[in-house]
């Protein structure tokens, strides 16, 4: 095996069982058809559930919205970017040769996407304790305060806090398209509320990015229906 992905492993500390989800984790769709967007689908349900545990344990006095928020938090973009960068996993990424020369190897994204696909990959490898327990070392370092719930409501926790306010199921989100090449991608996600039959689309650079613009089109949508524009909810 190649020595980055030995040294990735001992990282980790989780060695596969099944090298090939390994590989497949660290691939970004500009490199081969075989790449990592279903682990990362994958692993973006396992890390917000192992997440939720965490809190649950430590912030026992927290109400569901608190907790909510402290969540998002936890599982953003820039979190995940900096614990995709102390696992250095910028050295291990399979990219493309557009996207290498475009500096995808130091994109926060792809850097975030990567770590989520690994977290997939290892729930597939070794079932839940074993990704419970990855995500438990990822955030040893991390500061896990009950103030964090102040932090800046981003569009998809805001929609979030919106529909369980009023007892609804939480929202779907679906990749409805990519278009360009594989290194200047622009995604299109639907955001939808099964219950009141609304779907609504945003467009970004990233999914995660597109889900934030599809929540905050489907949170104005919600407000406008109801008459308000959000500041007194």
């Amino acid at each position: 095996m190649d020595p980055d992905l030995l040294a990735l492993q001992r990282r980790l500390q989780h060695t596969f069982h099944s090298p090939q989800l390994l590989t497949q984790a660290i691939t970004h769709r500009s490199h081969s058809a075989d790449h990592n967007e279903r682990l990362e689908f994958l692993g973006d349900a396992v890390l917000n559930l192992a997440v939720a545990t965490l809190l649950y344990e430590r912030l026992r006095e927290l109400p569901e919205g608190d907790l909510s928020r402290v969540r998002a938090n936890l599982v953003k973009q820039d979190t995940l970017h900096r614990l995709a960068l102390d696992l250095q996993l910028a050295t291990c990424i399979r990219l493309g040769e557009g996207e290498l020369r475009s500096g995808g190897r130091e994109r926060p994204s792809i850097l975030a996407d990567t770590l989520e696909a690994l977290i997939g990959a290892v729930y597939l490898d070794a079932g839940h304790d074993a990704a419970q327990a990855l995500v438990r070392r990822l955030y040893q370092s991390v500061q896990i305060r009950p103030e964090m719930q102040a932090a800046a409501r981003d569009p998809k926790t805001g929609l979030q806090e919106w529909l369980q306010g009023r007892k609804m199921r939480l929202p779907a989100y679906r990749v409805a398209a990519t278009r360009g090449a594989a290194h200047q991608q622009v995604f299109e996600v639907e955001c939808e509320v099964g219950e009141l039959g609304h779907i609504s689309k945003g467009t970004g650079p990233s999914r995660r990015a597109a889900e934030q613009a599809a929540a905050a089109a489907m949170l104005e949508k919600l407000r406008a229906a109801n008459g308000t524009n959000g500041k007194h909810e």
